[in-house]
């Protein structure tokens, strides 16, 4: 099957903001960065849901799929949610409750990953503004009553932008993301930045992960509708922009898009582990050369995970069964090979002399 480079460029690089945001926290307290992380928080994880959506079109409730949904999202989850649990708890002295039923972070992924590719069926067989229409539905009431067993707040709010990434096509795709739009998508990120600084005013960070009830957000249920509306809004926008700006050509960054999992899953203990280590304290004594260094550090650390060498090794960790299936055909592809040598063998033992051509084919087949 033929990748498509710019799919691959748009998950290399929507998983690097998510290292980067998550790196952010690490950051002290101030206009400027409040300012930064609002502005992407806005739009690159509705961005990146949008992108799964259009890569989970394929799944159906078929005996392999279903297999595969739990080796390469159940299984992960269950890996990682332990190793980092075991490492918040050891390392960083934390007390966590209600592991894997409340996913911790940033393992919240996983779990909606497994809900949505559960609904893809039902919203791929409702026509397309019909699909989304429920979607957004959902996601406005959501928020009255969803809490956070399996993270089901984030896994209704955000799904708007799930399903209209079931419903598009590559030749959507084309005329929506026109490369000849880039001017009005800088102009459209450009506009969110300038937003993100009223973000206090209008609608507090909060907002922006749809993980909360309205209650929560000690707002009356007619102001929290339109405030989840608007952040919906200002989402689908620079969700568009971002896209709209991302290369078609490939390269060395396509490369890594093949990892993405691995980048989001393993970061964590790195970002953790600064945490632990005092960074945020040197941070806010060094607020300029921190948050050079932090943000460096993150984008560096997302291209090292997803450097071929180390990412395909990670890779085993992340997919076990993967790497178990692999070992199996290749055990059974030299159990095969050994009784094809022994039944040419055998064949060749039998050859006439006099047919030497016969027997060099066999041989050659071989």
């Amino acid at each position: 099957m033929v990748r498509d480079p710019w799919l691959d460029n748009a998950k290399m690089a929507l998983v690097t903001l998510v290292v980067l945001g998550h790196a952010w926290t690490l950051l002290p307290q101030g206009a400027v960065n409040e300012v930064l992380y609002d502005a992407l928080y806005a739009w690159h994880v509705p961005a990146f849901v949008f992108v799964t959506g259009y890569l989970s079109r394929s799944f159906a409730y078929t005996s392999t799929r279903m297999r595969q949904l739990l080796s390469t999202v159940v299984v992960p989850y269950l890996i990682f949610e332990g190793l980092l649990a075991l490492f918040r708890v050891h390392v960083g002295g934390e007390n966590l409750e209600r592991l894997f039923q409340n996913p911790h972070w940033p393992m919240w992924y996983l779990a909606a990953l497994f809900f949505w590719r559960l609904l893809t069926p039902p919203f791929r067989r409702l026509p397309a503004g019909v699909a989304v229409a429920v979607a957004v539905a959902t996601s406005l009431v959501a928020g009255v009553w969803a809490g956070d067993t399996f993270d089901a707040a984030r896994v209704l709010g955000l799904l708007p932008f799930f399903v209209l990434g079931l419903h598009a096509t590559p030749e959507r795709l084309a005329a929506v993301f026109d490369a000849g739009r880039r001017r009005w998508a800088v102009v459209a990120l450009l506009a969110i930045g300038v937003l993100a600084i009223w973000t206090d005013r209008l609608a507090t960070t909060e907002w922006l992960y749809y993980r909360a009830r309205y209650a929560e957000l000690d707002v009356s249920d007619t102001r929290a509708l339109l405030t989840r509306a608007g952040v919906m809004a200002v989402g689908l926008v620079g969700a568009w922009a971002f896209l709209t700006l991302v290369p078609r050509v490939g390269g060395w960054f396509t490369r890594m898009g093949a990892f993405t999992l691995v980048v989001y899953l393993v970061h964590g203990f790195f970002v953790l582990g600064a945490e632990y280590a005092g960074v945020p304290t040197w941070a806010g004594a060094h607020p300029v050369l921190g948050f050079v260094t932090v943000s460096a550090a993150a984008v560096g650390l997302a291209l090292l995970l997803a450097w071929r060498p180390l990412a395909s090794r990670l890779q085993h960790l992340v997919d076990p069964f993967a790497l178990a299936e692999r070992e199996v055909r290749k055990a059974v592809d030299v159990t095969v090979a050994q009784q094809d040598v022994g039944v040419g063998q055998h064949f060749d033992e039998e050859v006439p002399a006099n047919l030497p051509a016969m027997a060099g084919t066999q041989e050659t087949r071989q």
